[in-house]
């Protein structure tokens, strides 16, 4: 296909966004190119509310042709949280047929250069922006995230994400010049004198695995690591969420094509009910990387079995709330209250485990006791939830059965502080919709004794183990030093993605830090306003430390792109 986007063209038109991303990483200061309001969209190209809804609509019940070389079957079977049967079949791959058709275009794609790709990825960017209201339906209809979250994270923060890898490794690859003149003096003798030259090369093909809760937030930083380094990239989604990374692949390849690219650079691998087709890519002698965002266990598998690629992965923790005291205790229930709840707590950063002093809290409004904490925190849950439609555009849906069944067994680990109870939506009656429950917890008792006189429930069991999902246990500790020793014991043992701490004690604040430092996670202190423990930034916040079991890498850093590719070097006598 003759090239409809020139270089000249995309330089133009894209260099001076990358300018601005580089300048961020670089300061780390707010900067972000995608609008966060809805309105913002419907000129210049971009689709307003009402062409991105029916841009959805019109995808519901059809057929996503991607033009892909293997297609031997067709696919799908998605079923919104909110109860919506999408009906979007997908093409399925011949993985043999698949795979060497996707190395063919790596070639030019490698000898285009760091700044061409980059520009290429920044067009792919700019045309998903363009129709991130489209987008958002889509990562709605999968990931169960209510609208306005489905619109912002899964569209400009996401978008953001794969531009600040973009800009990564943009750095990285340029940080060796393409060329050098080498002359070594050799005293009376003439100087030894060589020409060099320095190509990054990409390792192969990436395998993107995608996630069920955030396929584009999660996805796109490898996606566009892998693809800016050179790689070709294999896209497989989890079964529950491919229509967002479907129509990233399709707009991927389309703008591939128009700059002369082969648009097999980027693919997509969907796989029938029950396949399981994740473990026979990920060990492919021809995937060379691979991003992973998901479980424990498979991303463990990943690491152990995937040996003939460098492994990325964003698995799970036990992230962690210290509250030892407070100068705005309000503010503090009020930010803790939505961070809980927001997208029911489906948020790998969402806290789980809040670790309060026995002999309460000292505050602004006075001392409060264990108990008074934990019950304010729960009208503070409560209030925020008390009106149906606020709920559900807070909540979502609960994105799948398990995490509803972990939910509801919550309630037999301990006191219940917070009840959950089931809210229901107007708009999508098949929608499950729950509020979170909190349930107190001794971290000094290995048993709680049932009322009932039922079977014992370990307390430690239950907090020191991810309940992904709406559940959050408020633990009785014994001091401020026992909080950070069991701080400690949580990261290196579960690891964390996030840790957040309340204090107004300079000594505990920095026992708390140095926790967090030495035990490598990232820390959120005395969080009262309109910025979340569970929230990061692109361009300036790091998602995960890669420095504790919770995640081997960081969103994103340099080591997130370096390893990508390798430079080669030519010499010759000049």
């Amino acid at each position: 296909m003759a090239a409809e986007l020139t270089a000249h063209q995309l330089i133009a038109q894209h260099r001076p966004t990358l300018d601005q991303a580089l300048e961020a990483i670089r300061t780390r200061a707010y900067w972000s190119p995608h609008p966060e309001h809805p309105k913002a969209y419907g000129e210049n190209g971009s689709l307003g509310m009402a062409e991105g809804k029916a841009a959805f609509d019109a995808l519901l019940g059809t057929r996503l042709d991607l033009g892909q070389p293997g297609t031997d079957d067709w696919v799908g079977g998605e079923v919104s949280p909110y109860g919506v049967d999408l009906g979007v079949t997908y093409p399925h791959a011949d993985i043999d047929a698949l795979l060497p058709a996707m190395r063919a275009g790596q070639r030019a794609w490698r000898d285009a250069g760091a700044e061409i790709r980059a520009m290429v990825c920044l067009e792919i960017l700019k045309r998903i922006s363009d129709r991130t209201h489209e987008f958002a339906h889509a990562v709605m209809h999968t990931s169960g995230q209510a609208f306005m979250m489905a619109f912002q994270a899964g569209g400009p923060h996401a978008q953001d994400r794969g531009l600040e890898a973009v800009a990564y490794a943009y750095v990285e690859q340029v940080r060796t010049p393409d060329t050098a003149d080498w002359s070594k003096p050799q005293g009376k003798r003439d100087p030894l004198v060589l020409t060099k030259q320095f190509t990054p090369v990409p390792r192969g093909i990436a395998l993107m695995i995608g996630c069920n809760t955030f396929p584009t937030w999660n996805g796109y930083p490898g996606l566009f690591a892998s693809l800016a380094t050179g790689n070709a990239v294999l896209v497989k989604p989890h079964p529950r969420a491919v229509l967002p990374l479907a129509l990233t692949v399709q707009v991927a390849r389309e703008v591939l094509a128009e700059a002369g690219f082969d648009p097999n650079l980027v693919a997509l691998a969907a796989e029938r009910p029950g396949e399981g087709i994740a473990k026979t890519l990920a060990t492919r002698p021809e995937i060379r990387i691979i991003d992973y965002t998901g479980s424990t266990s498979f991303g463990d598998w990943l690491e152990t079995n995937a040996r003939q690629a460098q492994v990325y992965t964003e698995k799970a923790g036990v992230n962690t709330v210290i509250v030892e005291s407070t100068g705005d205790y309000k503010g503090m229930l009020s930010n803790l209250a939505f961070s809980l709840s927001l997208y029911s707590g489906q948020m790998c950063t969402t806290p789980q485990n809040l670790l309060i002093p026995r002999d309460g809290v000292s505050t602004d409004e006075g001392h409060k006791s264990y108990d008074e904490v934990v019950a304010d925190l729960a009208k503070s849950v409560g209030g925020l939830l008390g009106d149906d439609a606020r709920a559900n555009a807070l909540l979502g849906a609960i994105v799948n059965p398990d995490v509803k069944a972990r939910l509801e067994a919550a309630a037999g680990l301990g006191e219940v502080a917070l009840p959950s109870r089931q809210i229901d939506n107007p708009e999508f009656p098949g929608a499950v919709v729950r509020s979170p429950v909190i349930v107190k917890l001794d971290g000094a008792r290995k048993y709680w004794d049932h009322p009932d006189g039922g079977t014992d429930a370990d307390d430690e069991a239950a907090y020191m183990s991810e309940c992904f999902g709406p559940v959050s246990f408020a633990v009785a500790v014994d001091s401020a030093a026992d909080a950070v020793a069991l701080l400690r014991r949580t990261i290196r043992d579960k690891g964390a993605m996030t840790v957040g701490a309340y204090t107004i004690d300079e000594a505990v604040e920095r026992d708390i830090q140095e926790a967090c430092l030495e035990e490598c996670a990232q820390l959120s202190l005395n969080l009262t306003g309109g910025v979340y423990v569970n929230q990061t930034a692109a361009f300036s916040d790091f998602h995960g430390s890669g420095g504790n079991g919770a995640a081997n890498a960081a969103l994103c850093d340099g080591a997130f792109v370096a390893n990508r590719f390798r430079v080669v070097e030519v010499r010759r006598e000049a």
